[in-house]
């Protein structure tokens, strides 16, 4: 059977830069049946779904629905559900934890101020170990099913704090994932490797292998990160951060009509200058290129076949002191 996934990795389709994009998530337990739309396809009420996507537009707030790997038999009454509140800058990662048995809570929380990192002292701070997300949605995609539950279930045998995740974006990288407190997604994960990025995130490091990206920033810094990270070997989480995202032209292709990066030059490239900070004070300029010259694959099972969109780092250059303002990291904040 051809699948997303099968297409995807035959296509050697790169992984960097595909991540979904949340400064802050928030994570509601909801038992039972999901649907392609899950916060008003699901048993949690669809009123207080859409109520969630109202209140989390624009304000950096991704809402996903959780459920403990297994079966997914839906428990009737009005159960104790965990939520979960996760932030994921550098240098102010943080998760914290509640349980009720009205998911009206979430609606609730001041949406602005924590998707800006301020989480005002709510709830209890989460000690455990990294929360593993495992995207299993099979009515979204049928990868996400076929790969990510045995995956997730896998997981829980063996003691990760894991959980089954609604729609994060990717289902041709299943099983796709991403672990908190940094945000950082994975695709193509395998159970040692999630083992390695749990063993990694637990020190407070990344790891890089099958890394698609921390979701706190878009695709083009997603993508620029991973690149530094990879130039310098720097693996401490909280050692970069994305200071700016800036649209530029195209660099000019030469004779052969190829980029620097070596890629084809077409009207349809995109560029950015992503502006990369190092804690230490050092920074870089990484240009990216926005290209789909890959082998034609679809973006989910069942679509019609095209060139995925892919981030392609064009340059990486070393800025000078005072070419890019570099923020003060604070020190690590516990991760509360």
């Amino acid at each position: 059977m051809s699948t997303c996934a099968t297409a995807s990795l035959e296509a050697a389709e790169p992984l960097a830069g595909t991540a979904a994009t949340a400064r802050t998530w928030l994570l509601i337990e909801q038992t039972g049946p999901w649907g392609a739309k899950a916060l008003t396809d699901s048993h949690l009420d669809a009123h207080i779904g859409r109520a969630l996507e109202a209140a989390a537009d624009g304000t950096g707030v991704r809402v996903a629905l959780i459920r403990r790997p297994g079966r997914h038999a839906d428990l009737h009454g009005a159960p104790r559900r965990r939520m979960f509140l996760a932030h994921t800058s550098p240098g102010r990662s943080w998760i914290r934890t509640t349980t009720v048995t009205d998911p009206r809570t979430a609606l609730g929380l001041d949406f602005a101020s924590v998707g800006a990192g301020d989480h005002q002292g709510l709830w209890e701070p989460y000690t455990g170990e990294p929360v593993v997300l495992v995207c299993t949605n099979g009515k979204r995609d049928r990868c996400c099913a076929l790969l990510g539950r045995p995956l997730a279930a896998q997981l829980a045998a063996d003691g990760c704090a894991a959980w089954e995740v609604t729609h994060i974006g990717g289902h041709r990288f299943s099983p796709t994932l991403f672990v908190l407190p940094y945000g950082y997604a994975y695709g193509r994960a395998s159970a040692q490797l999630v083992k390695d990025v749990v063993e990694a995130a637990r020190g407070g490091r990344v790891a890089l292998d099958q890394c698609r990206g921390r979701s706190t920033w878009d695709r083009p810094g997603q993508a620029a990160d991973l690149a530094v990270r990879e130039r310098i070997r720097e693996w401490r989480a909280d050692a970069l951060d994305v200071v700016r995202t800036d649209s530029v032209r195209p660099e000019p292709a030469d004779a052969h009509g190829r980029t620097p990066g070596g890629g084809p030059m077409t009207d349809a490239v995109r560029s950015w200058a992503v502006a990369v900070a190092h804690s230490d004070g050092r920074a870089w300029r990484v240009v990216v290129d926005e290209r789909a010259d890959g082998a034609p694959a679809p973006a989910s099972c069942g679509a019609p076949l095209g060139p995925p969109a892919r981030m392609a780092i064009t340059s990486i250059s070393a800025l000078t002191d005072g070419a890019v303002v570099v923020p003060h990291f604070p020190p690590a904040l516990p991760r509360l």
